[in-house]
Order: structure tokens, then C-alpha cells, then sequence
């Protein structure tokens, strides 16, 4: 991918409260991580209230009872349960991106990138299983405003993907629902574990998920190498 995805992190390590600036892509929006202590405790007792018992089954109160807040700094914060859950995803969603991009930055090629990107994900998944599963799971439940946010989502993901096209030499170039049905693949491996309880074992398919996404762009043969380096 090199220079047609710089890119770069700044500020200190996700989650701390410190406010960071992720830019994945030339003229990507700019993610900014919570500052507020209160208001990031807020944030990850929703998602892991949510991801442990479910969206419906969570309110104020119980997020309150998991933090240890008063509802003052609650509503000090946000309107209601349902925006604080939209706030919760996105920074949840946040987290994962930084993640990502900060695995990757040293990684020249797409493949590369892919690699370390999305094994830093499911590294983040086998640790904080409630936060995946709150962000990715019981979105469905939470509306339509958090299921377009989810889209955007996987727009993002989906177009990093098709940069693939970039690094190919010659042959013929896969069909442009590919990176579509790549990114709605391993989003669906990950969702049904989520679903099933599953607490580990995530960073264990990525070997698995390298050769479904490097199969369309560059053959059999390159998605078997990227299978056994991910797999080292």
C-alpha cells in the first residue's frame, strides 16, 4: 500500500484519556479518543454491560452499579441510554481503528498492513471480549442510528481492502463486490463467535482470514503464504 495509506498515531496509548489522532487515510476524518476519565469509565461500562448482558437488559442504572458512578456524571455526560451507547460505539469503534493503524504504520505492503491491522483486532477481541461483543453483537439491537454508524464502518474497512488492487501485477482483477464480500465474511466468523459467548480463540483465525482476503486479488498461491506467515 506505502504512501497510498500513511498511516500515523498520535498522543499516548488508547484508553488512557488521553485525546489521540488517528488518520488511516489521506483525507480520513480524524478520531478523537475520549479525555474525560468519567466520561471514558462511562463509555466502557456501556459496551461492557451491553456486550455481557445485552442491550435491552441494559440501563443507566446498571451501567452506574458496573462504573461505580454517580447519575449525576451520567447525565452530566449524555442525554439518555441510547446516546450514550452511540458515543460508546464510536469510541469503541475508535479503539479498535488505533489499534490497528498502529500495528500496521511500520508494514510497507497492503498485506502487510492487513496482517498486523487486523491481528492487533483480534488480539483486542481475545482480551476485551465484552467490548467486541458490545460493539459489534448487540448493535443490532440498538437501532437504526447505531446500524448506520456500523456501516460507515464497514465502508471504511471495505475500501482499505480494495487498495489491494494497488499492490497487483497484472492478471485479472477480482470483481468489485470482493472486497464487500470479504469484509461481510470475516465480520461474520467474528459476529457468530461473539453470539455463542466465545472469550478466546480470536486472534487464532486470522491465519484463515489472511487467505480469504488475499485469495480474490493475488491467487491460491500468495493466500497460502500469507496463511503460513500469519500463522508464525
Amino acid at each position: 500500500m506505502g504512501k497510498q495509506a500513511a498511516t500515523k498515531v498520535q498522543a499516548g496509548a488508547v484508553g488512557t484519556g488521553a485525546i489521540a489522532e488517528v488518520e488511516a487515510l489521506p483525507g480520513a476524518a480524524k478520531l478523537e479518543l475520549v479525555n474525560s476519565p468519567k466520561r471514558e469509565k462511562i463509555l466502557i461500562g456501556m459496551l461492557e454491560e451491553v456486550g455481557s448482558k445485552g442491550y435491552d437488559a441494559t440501563s443507566v442504572r446498571t451501567v452506574l452499579d458496573r462504573t461505580g458512578l454517580y447519575r449525576q456524571a451520567f447525565y452530566d455526560n449524555f442525554a439518555d441510554k441510547d446516546t450514550c451507547y452511540l458515543a460508546a460505539f464510536d469510541a469503541g469503534v475508535a479503539r479498535m481503528e488505533a489499534l490497528a493503524i498502529a500495528a500496521a504504520a511500520s508494514e510497507e505492503s497492503w498485506r502487510g498492513k492487513l496482517r498486523a491491522g487486523l491481528g492487533a483486532v483480534l488480539d483486542f477481541l481475545d482480551t476485551e471480549p465484552d467490548i467486541g461483543r458490545g460493539v459489534i453483537v448487540e448493535v443490532h439491537a440498538a437501532g437504526p442510528e447505531a446500524l448506520a454508524r456500523r456501516a460507515e464502518t464497514m465502508k471504511k474497512v471495505t475500501d482499505f481492502i480494495d487498495l489491494a488492487r494497488l499492490d497487483r501485477e497484472g492478471g485479472e482483477s477480482p470483481p468489485g463486490i470482493a472486497p464487500e464480500g470479504i469484509v461481510a465474511g470475516i465480520h461474520a466468523v467474528v459476529h457468530a463467535r461473539l453470539s455463542t459467548g466465545a472469550t478466546t480463540g480470536f486472534r487464532q483465525l486470522l491465519p484463515e482470514f489472511m487467505y480469504f482476503a488475499v485469495l480474490p486479488y493475488f491467487g491460491a498461491d500468495a493466500a497460502s503464504a500469507e496463511m503460513q506467515a500469519a500463522r508464525a
